[in-house]
């Protein structure tokens, strides 16, 4: 085969949404087409931009295809590997002038990111060790055992100002210094990857696409506080992560990086990987050690701090996926080259899973202090189908609810805290004009009322009376004081649950109320929901004009709530609609005679 100077590599995406979509097939089919060239294939992990997988990548032209299927793989190797023509229906259309955009450095999603956490995620082979070498992996751990101490290493991810990416935003240094200083015979190092919140998948990405960033971070981690063994925390309901991490760890261990002398150095350190149960309270740290322990995953009373006394009673240091992927990038770089990103106070990048009603969905990585409307609508590319911004929820379910007027907000760690929400671990969900905020809070704060362990009373008994509290408001069933009381139980049970899951779980009830207290009043005084989502407080009626009596909504209402003749104009009786909206779905599109109110008669 005649191969093009312009394409050497062909890199398909293999994270776990595109390998819902096909491209393990996509993959297998270019292997096949280009065996007798020498071109590289490859799988990769996440390449980010979710929103247009699969995507296929070419190199070092960096030319991207969108939602490919194995059925373009022929046309892409004839036209662009073989005579260096884009196919241009896969490409990435600009949204306003419809032109094709060949390279992924120049689309915007990707333009307007700072990739150094997900440098790797896209590019290399997750299960090739030799591929995260030759981008400079394990330099920085080679640096810390041949020219470093463990107090030069430590002070370096205190200058850099580091701060624990699994959304406390507690200084990282500082931890690994108390953990230096414990005295102890044995100690250990944990990464918490049990990436609960609904949405978010930031942490599974880099485990399924630079695994062996997380081993390295781990390792200079072990090798600064005295720790010998390492566990990497991760629920099972994550496959493909957990089968690249044990690839990563075998190859590592092949290679003598982990077990006795690693590096050939008189350090000892290795790695397990512990498979997580999905319990969303076991990403608390205490928890999680529990948990390791083969106990009941429940957090218990700090101090004693893990770094004093954590797995089995030894000093435990323990961070999120992200933070340890960050520190290769600052031993190798140096501090300075990681402070001049970021804020005053919240230095370097942040990953967001960007979904919800926005146009580009997908994974990506800001500098901290980027803006709100900068990701919404600059990465983001707006609201789907052109529809009003009204909220976004930043930071998981523990997260909170951000309204329009805070567009320019610089989003950091303290600058969340102030406005109510947190960093949390990453989930960022955009909302329209057509999203009930009461709706929303009443969701979050069911999964994290299920979610509770139970163990201490404010969260345990206190979440469960705010969920009854928003089950009667969106019911129709509330009354006036009640917007109080839950003002006054979500300030309750935020003070006083024994750990972050209680105390965090008020958050888009306390935001909720604090930038859409409107919508709560409407609900309860007016008994109206705008946004048409509470069914207790909405109503379906028939257009006169519209209807032509085709009696599709009179043969499918379970309630017999329609009445009508044939060809004559129907009508819904409002003392049996149960508010199904099977009317709406079987009236014809052309017709469009049923409709939805907001309010109740």
């Amino acid at each position: 085969m005649n191969n093009s100077k312009r394409t050497e590599k062909v890199l398909v995406c293999c994270g776990t949404g595109c390998v819902s979509a096909g491209s393990e097939k996509i993959l297998d089919s270019f292997k096949k087409k280009l065996s007798d060239s020498d071109f590289d294939v490859k799988p990769t992990g996440c390449h980010g931009y979710c929103q247009q997988g699969p995507l296929v990548v070419t190199e070092p032209d960096g030319v991207l295809y969108a939602r490919a299927g194995e059925e373009d793989v022929q046309e892409i190797v004839n036209s662009h590997i073989e005579n260096g023509k884009t196919v241009d229906r896969l490409l990435y259309k600009d949204p306003v002038t419809k032109d094709p955009i060949p390279r992924y450095s120049e689309i915007p999603f990707y333009k307007k990111q700072n990739r150094i956490i997900l440098r790797n995620c896209g590019y290399i082979n997750p299960e090739d060790i030799s591929e995260y070498e030759k981008k400079g992996g394990y330099l920085a751990v080679r640096k810390v055992l041949e020219e470093m101490s463990p107090e030069e290493v430590i002070g370096s991810i205190k200058k850099s100002s580091l701060r624990g990416l699994g959304g406390a935003g507690f200084p990282t240094g500082l931890k690994w210094e108390f953990c230096y200083n414990a005295k102890s015979d044995q100690k250990f190092i944990i990464c918490n990857g049990d990436e609960g919140d609904p949405g978010s998948f930031q942490d599974r990405s880099v485990l399924e696409g630079d695994p062996h960033s997380l081993l390295e971070g781990m390792m200079i981690g072990g090798i600064s506080t005295g720790a010998v063994k390492g566990y990497i925390y991760v629920r099972a309901e994550y496959p493909l992560a957990v089968k690249r991490l044990n690839i990563a760890v075998k190859q590592a261990r092949e290679k003598g990086y982990l077990g006795r002398n690693i590096f050939n150095s008189s350090r000892d350190f290795d790695i397990e990987v512990f498979l997580g149960a999905g319990a969303f309270v076991c990403g608390e740290e205490t928890a999680l050690i529990r948990s390791i322990e083969g106990q009941r995953g429940t957090p218990r009373h700090r101090p004693p701090y893990p770094a004093q006394s954590g797995l089995w009673g030894s000093p435990t240091l323990i961070n999120n996926v992200k933070t340890y992927a960050s520190v290769p990038n600052i031993i190798n770089n140096g501090t300075e080259w990681f402070t001049r990103m970021g804020t005053e106070k919240s230095k370097g990048t942040a990953v967001f899973s960007l979904t919800g009603e926005v146009a580009n969905c997908g994974l990506i990585e800001v500098p901290m202090g980027i803006t709100l409307r900068e990701i919404i609508f600059g990465i983001g590319g707006g609201t789907t189908d052109g529809s009003k911004f009204k909220a976004a929820q930043i930071g998981g379910p523990s997260g909170g609810c951000l309204p329009a007027d805070m567009l320019d907000m610089p989003i950091d760690f303290d600058s969340l805290k102030d406005a109510g929400a947190m960093m949390g671990s990453g989930g960022l969900v955009v909302m329209n004009e057509n999203t009930c905020m009461v709706d929303i809070a009443r969701y979050f704060l069911e999964f994290t009322q299920k979610e509770s362990c139970g163990d201490c009373s404010p969260c345990r008994l206190g979440t469960r009376q705010m969920l009854d509290i928003l089950n009667d408001i969106v019911e129709g069933k509330a009354k006036p004081e009640d917007i109080e009381l839950l003002s006054e139980l979500a300030d309750g049970v935020k003070s006083a649950s024994l750990c972050g899951l209680g105390q965090t779980a008020p958050n888009p009830v306390l935001t909720t109320l604090r930038y859409f207290r409107n919508e709560y009043e409407e609900h309860i005084n007016d008994k109206l929901c705008r946004a048409r989502k509470c069914k207790a407080l909405i109503s379906y009626k028939i257009n006169p004009e519209k209807c032509t009596g085709c009696r599709l909504c009179f043969k499918n209402c379970p309630e017999n709530a329609i009445e009508g003749e044939a060809k004559k104009t129907h009508s819904i009786i409002q003392s049996k609609c149960t508010r199904c909206g099977i009317c709406i779905e079987k009236c014809p599109p052309k017709i469009s005679a049923v409709e939805c109110y907001a309010g109740v008669e």
